[in-house]
């Protein structure tokens, strides 16, 4: 492999790259205990809302840079909403979760239609939720409850949000948990490969052969030292597939489908975009509405994480959710952005807050090291756009 073709790989994979070396970093600082099986689990479970959300963030920004800052408030009143359903009026947690998730559509279905037939400003249009979105959601917790938190939630709603699969106790190895990772990981192998014939047959650019069997050997070694670990820890959490879930269906939408690659085009050149034929209003409309349905998906993990609603649920989620998707790669002007960049980011952010944690650095300071991350990362997307131009 000639020097130019290491220095393209590099920058393609500069975040990645940042991770694994900023994991190794707090795998020293921590002296291994960010290693240890149940900061593994942690990393998941802590981190859920933000996977899914960012999907969602990352439709919207693809648009043109838009984003959606009403979700973590709207995170709050769901959680006020389910708590009245499940909790004080002993509904169903089927039809609970059904309504939660009528609700979620309703207010995409509105914001959507504010934004792009309207054409209120996405931001002033979810600033408005924002504000509304968390005394609403307040006011119900209050009225329902002297504490202003509602709980506990149903055993059969916190099963599927925040179980197990296979769960063992933590002395004993998960042998199901190791089996679903190697059927993964052998997943993952075979897609690489089959990606690639697919492109050279097409007469596409495709990986090389050495840059294809790279890539298998880490992506099944990850898959596989991630899934030992949670057999060490008592198995699959339901909420890790309820991430895998929606990841893998928005990575297909946005490489294989037709409304998926226009959502590229219309952040790319939304005028150009609607004369060559695209319908720019639906794009817009199906941006905030998906957004509306992952944020209801992101709320109920979300409670079944605290087995409760409170006032201060969902706070600076849409931060997280924004910072993830601009860490990975995701350009703040719109057009550009993988869902596996946002991943990356993802982890990236979620690796940070979990190694500080471990070392006991002050939540404030945290929130700095953030805020110089997400600097980093526009800066660098910018200066790169400026060197290929």
């Amino acid at each position: 492999m000639s020097a130019k073709n290491i220095t393209a790989v590099l920058k393609k994979n500069t975040m990645l790259i940042v991770l694994v070396l900023v994991y190794l970093f707090f795998a020293i600082t921590t002296q291994g205990s960010i290693f240890k099986p149940m900061q593994f689990n942690a990393l998941i479970t802590q981190n859920a809302y933000v996977y899914i959300l960012a999907c969602g963030m990352l439709m919207c920004m693809l648009t043109g840079g838009n984003i959606d800052l009403s979700c973590g408030s709207f995170v709050c009143l769901l959680g006020a909403i389910g708590g009245v359903l499940m909790v004080i009026n002993k509904m169903n947690s089927g039809l609970a979760v059904l309504i939660l998730l009528l609700v979620g559509i309703a207010y995409g279905c509105g914001l959507g239609y504010l934004i792009a037939y309207v054409h209120i400003p996405p931001w002033i249009a979810t600033l408005a939720g924002y504000l509304a979105f968390r005394g609403l959601g307040t006011s119900i917790l209050s009225g329902n409850s002297s504490t202003g938190s509602i709980a506990p939630f149903p055993d059969d709603f916190l099963k599927i949000f925040s179980g197990k699969v296979f769960q063992t106790k933590m002395s004993v190895f998960n042998v199901p948990c190791m089996v679903a990772g190697i059927a993964a990981a052998v997943i993952v192998v075979v897609a690489i490969f089959w990606s690639r014939a697919s492109r050279l047959r097409k007469g596409y650019t495709a990986d090389s052969l050495t840059a294809a069997l790279v890539k298998s050997v880490l992506g099944a070694g990850v898959i596989l030292l991630f899934m030992y670990k949670l057999a060490n820890a008592g198995g699959i959490p339901t909420v890790l597939i309820w991430v895998v879930a929606v990841v893998l269906i928005y990575s297909f939408i946005t490489s294989k489908t037709t409304v998926g690659r226009h959502f590229y085009v219309v952040g790319g050149n939304m005028e150009a975009a609607r004369l060559s034929g695209v319908n720019t209003r639906r794009i817009m409309f199906l941006a905030y509405l998906n957004m509306a349905v992952l944020t209801v998906v992101s709320a109920m993990t979300v409670m079944a994480r605290f087995t409760a609603a409170n006032s201060t649920a969902g706070t600076n989620f849409e931060m997280d959710a924004i910072s993830a998707c601009v860490v990975g790669g995701v350009s703040a002007s719109g057009g550009a952005g993988t869902v596996m960049g946002m991943v990356i980011g993802a982890t990236l952010i979620g690796v940070i807050n979990l190694g500080m944690s471990l070392m006991g650095i002050d939540a404030n300071f945290q929130k700095v090291v953030k805020g110089v991350v997400l600097l980093g990362a526009v800066a660098f997307d910018i200066l790169s756009k400026k060197r290929e131009s």
